[in-house]
């Protein structure tokens, strides 16, 4: 008996299993109802009495054996299915690259979501305009130099004289001619100039031009709303300066300068050793514009401002070439890659 116990022994401990098709094979032949160590419990019985003890306790060390060889490969087995499921087969086998948002795109958004959050909504309008909305309702008189053929593209529909708009101002006046004030919106979007293309210029650009109209707004509430949009696109430290200007459609007017942030205020050569970089325009709504788009000007007033998102994008990521933002260069858009 002990021979043959030895002998099983050996056999459980050389036995290999690679697979469920091995493991079940091994559970028939040692732990099954039919099987050897079982047939051995069987001949237990012809021991002589002085050595069943013994021997009976050489089989439950046997059978405790093989139950640890079983359970021990089968937990291997559970294991590795679990690896295996957790393997998604349906991904591909190369890294793929991550897109990212046009820097113009970024620096919109960001410019539009700091005046949504003091009111001002978003208003669109067609990119080609006709003399009206592009011009005369803009107090542009019809000897002014931006009707000249140097600056704008006109577009003959028919008998009917049409333009690519010049700045986003139509918009705005669309927006007098059929809501009535109080008014606060800003209007984004691809206006165009005739101009020749430098590192400085671009016969295309984008503008974000605002409007506020109600009863005593006054130049201060302008400044302030400049100075807070100047704040949270630059940094807290930011500040900025107005400079009397001129514009057909606001009077008065000034042009705005932001404190230089690429050298922080000390002198550059991006902002001429100066300290200040020019951003927008702005100015109290002319009353020729009000009474153009039915708005009583003795009752209310208004301010208006435009600037060019190439500018301020330029200032937020120290961008030195208009060009770079169309010519669609892989390096430069990989720059403004999010992270995952």
């Amino acid at each position: 008996m002990r021979d043959k116990i030895t002998e099983l022994s050996r056999s459980i401990a050389n036995f290999e299993m690679n697979d469920i098709v091995q493991l079940e094979a091994f559970r028939i032949q040692f732990l099954g109802s039919k099987s050897e160590i079982k047939t051995l419990f069987g001949e237990l019985k012809s021991v002589p009495n002085e050595d069943k003890k013994s021997v009976g306790k050489e089989l439950n060390d046997l059978r405790v054996q093989a139950e640890e060889k079983f359970t021990n490969f089968r937990s291997q087995l559970e294991t590795a299915n679990i690896e295996k499921e957790s393997i998604d087969f349906s991904r591909t086998g190369e890294s793929f690259t991550v897109g990212s948002h046009h820097p113009i795109s970024l620096v919109r958004s960001e410019i539009i979501e700091i005046f949504n959050r003091i009111g001002f909504v978003v208003s669109e309008g067609p990119e080609i305009e006709d003399d009206w909305h592009n011009f005369s309702a803009l107090n542009f008189p019809p000897e002014h130099p931006a009707r000249d053929m140097q600056d704008t593209f006109f577009i003959e529909k028919g008998e009917k004289e049409m333009a690519l708009r010049t700045h986003t101002s139509s918009v705005q006046v669309r927006v007098m001619e059929n809501q009535k004030p109080p008014i606060r919106t800003i209007s984004p979007g691809r206006v165009y100039r005739n101009e020749a293309i430098s590192a400085r210029a671009h016969c295309f650009f984008h503008q974000v031009e605002g409007l506020y109209i109600d009863k005593n707004v006054s130049f201060a509430d302008l400044k302030q709303t400049l100075l807070y949009f100047a704040q949270e696109m630059f940094g807290e430290k930011a500040q900025i300066r107005l400079r009397p200007s001129y514009f057909p459609f606001t009077e008065p007017s000034a042009e705005v300068d932001v404190s230089c942030t690429i050298c922080n205020a000390k002198g550059c050569n991006v902002c001429k050793h100066t300290g200040w970089l020019e951003i927008l325009g702005c100015g109290m709504v002319d009353p020729n514009v009000l009474e153009a788009a039915g708005i009583d000007s003795t009752m209310y007033t208004g301010y208006a401002f435009g600037m060019g998102i190439e500018r301020i994008t330029q200032l937020k990521y120290k961008v030195n070439d208009l060009r770079l933002y169309s010519e669609n260069d892989v390096r430069f858009l990989k720059q403004f890659t999010p992270s995952i």
